[in-house]
């Protein structure tokens, strides 16, 4: 099904994936009353990581910044993946981006930008959130950003 979020994510040159496969015991998304909690999405495109890295020590925040983008966009499938429909979504309550950091970088909230700004693009007020950008030494398979997003659903 196809609605209008997912006619704005066209409007933006963007297309929704399809749900990254999980890469250990879990499931991408989970409904739980009138939530969905995403599971940690990396910055998969195509089941393959395109950047790995430390952000500061060999990835760029410019690069880590499009990155949060492609998790943001790939937690936007797993939403979809248990509603059929991300029209239903009320809005976005949390954010939790990880950002693999060099010791002395400190720009974890400039990257997790990314997700944060590509949720508002494409969800308006429906998108403002509560977040939080934490630095990390390691992310599974080496990625230089992870993000996870909690939804409220419409009644």
């Amino acid at each position: 099904m196809s609605g209008t979020v997912e006619a704005r994510l066209a409007e933006l040159g963007l297309n929704l994936p399809d749900v990254v496969p999980p890469l250990a015991a879990y499931q991408p998304a989970v409904r739980s009353g009138a939530y969905v909690f995403t599971a940690g999405q990396l910055p998969l495109v195509d089941g393959k990581l395109t950047t790995t890295g430390k952000v500061g020590a060999g990835v760029t925040p410019e690069e880590a910044y499009d990155l949060a983008r492609i998790c943001a966009l790939n937690a936007l499938a797993a939403v979809k993946s248990v509603t059929g429909d991300l029209d239903r979504i009320a809005r976005v309550v949390k954010v939790v981006g990880f950002v693999a950091s060099a010791p002395d970088f400190t720009g974890q909230p400039a990257v997790v930008n990314g997700a944060s700004e590509l949720l508002g693009e494409v969800l308006g007020d429906k998108g403002v959130h509560a977040r939080s950008a934490v630095g990390v030494a390691v992310l599974p398979l080496d990625a230089p950003v992870e993000v996870e997003i909690q939804v409220e659903l419409e009644p």
